[in-house]
């Protein structure tokens, strides 16, 4: 009974491993969200989901807080994670800050994607940023380094907002535009970071 008792408490606590690597904040409580990783694998989450057998309560600028059977825990930012100290949505009204225009041959990011793709996919995490209940972009929380995405002058921390004139409002507006980038001369993104908007523009030759 006793050994019952003791096992049944360390499985109702926290995973030695839990850590916050992201947070996305906003005005509205509902619309916050959180990445968590434990074990190798990355959640993201908002208050009041499930979690790693814990509930989350709580998501604020540095930190997470999750409830489980053993007490509440406080998930504090993880630093130095390539992740913002605190995505925060909603979008300013400042100009745009154009970045350097890069160029790459169509060829090579063929050959990029078939060899990247993969990890692209693995090691990307992407958080919805809400700005007065919609969708205003994505916040890239988390993605490998040296990549095509890289290269294009994405970093994580920025807030995708927009792609050759299109409102990213969603994952699905964000995959339709694939088929339409075959046939572009150009890819031009507006991202926020560090709260300012920014043009990312790169050539296709």
């Amino acid at each position: 009974m006793l050994v019952g008792h003791i096992l049944a408490l360390v499985l109702a606590a926290a995973p030695p491993d839990l850590s916050t690597v992201g947070i996305v904040m906003s005005a509205r409580m509902e619309a916050r969200a959180a990445v968590l990783q434990s074990g190798g694998r990355t959640r993201v989450v908002g208050i009041g989901d499930t979690v790693f057998g814990g509930r989350v309560a709580a998501i604020e600028s540095d930190h997470v807080a999750v409830d489980f059977d053993s007490g509440r825990v406080r998930l504090r930012l993880v630093a130095g994670s390539g992740a913002p100290a605190a995505a925060t949505a909603g979008l300013p009204a400042s100009a745009e800050a154009p970045a350097p225009a890069r160029a790459m041959e169509r060829r090579e990011i063929e050959r990029r994607l078939a060899e990247e793709s993969g990890r692209i996919l693995a090691e990307t995490t992407l958080v919805p940023a809400m700005d007065a209940g919609r969708v205003a972009g994505f916040t890239i929380t988390r993605m490998p380094d040296s990549t095509l995405l890289t290269d294009a002058g994405l970093r994580a921390g920025d807030v995708l907002t927009e792609v050759n004139g299109v409102p990213i409002d969603s994952l699905a507006t964000l995959i339709g535009l694939w088929p339409r980038m075959q046939t572009e001369t150009a890819v031009r993104a507006v991202v926020l970071r560090n709260g300012q908007p920014v043009s990312l523009s790169v050539t296709l030759r």
